[in-house]
């Protein structure tokens, strides 16, 4: 159980810039560590943006549960949790008194781009995980599947929950195991 709690814990400490740019390290610690396969953490991710609540809780909560059960789910949990609480309140402290100051600035600015990169990593890493088939070759009907909800979403204003209901009925009719 400490295992699980550490491998949450060293997500939620080294993780900067939110729940999405967690993913690269949830991804790396899952499959390294034997939890899951990379389609298994795909779709764990795919689950925990469908559920209420932060992506790095709603993925300690469901890897904990499928690994350890209950009790799992707790551990992991406060694994994520605790570095992410102790941390907010210590740089809240700091940055409130110093927002304004050129070294803090600087930090921010120079913080954005690596923040966009590994969220632009994840989701060229998730893409092709995601349009490839138990074979490894291309599915083709998850890439037109892709293809039309991207271009679906650039060009009209809909809610994400309607592109994921959308997404979950096509793949019901277009899903051949």
């Amino acid at each position: 159980m400490f295992q699980l709690f550490w491998v949450f814990f060293k997500i939620g400490l080294f993780s900067i810039g939110g729940g999405y740019a967690m993913i690269p390290l949830i991804r790396q610690e899952m499959v390294s560590g034997g939890y899951m396969t990379l389609p298994e953490v795909t779709d764990m991710i795919a689950i925990s943006q469908m559920t209420p609540g932060p992506i790095a809780v709603n993925v300690a909560t469901f890897v904990g549960m499928r690994t350890m059960g209950v009790p799992g789910a707790f551990i992991a949990t406060a694994g994520v949790v605790l570095p992410c609480a102790l941390i907010s309140i210590i740089v809240a402290r700091f940055f409130f008194k110093n927002m304004e100051a050129r070294p803090v600035q600087g930090a921010l600015y120079g913080m954005r781009p690596v923040v966009l990169g590994l969220i632009a990593g994840t989701a060229a890493t998730f893409t092709y995980s995601s349009l490839l088939a138990a074979s490894g070759a291309v599915d083709l009907a998850a890439l037109l599947l892709f293809a039309a909800l991207l271009a679906v979403s650039l060009i009209k204003d809909i809610s994400p929950a309607l592109l994921i209901l959308a997404s979950a009925v096509a793949g019901l009719v277009l899903f051949k195991p």
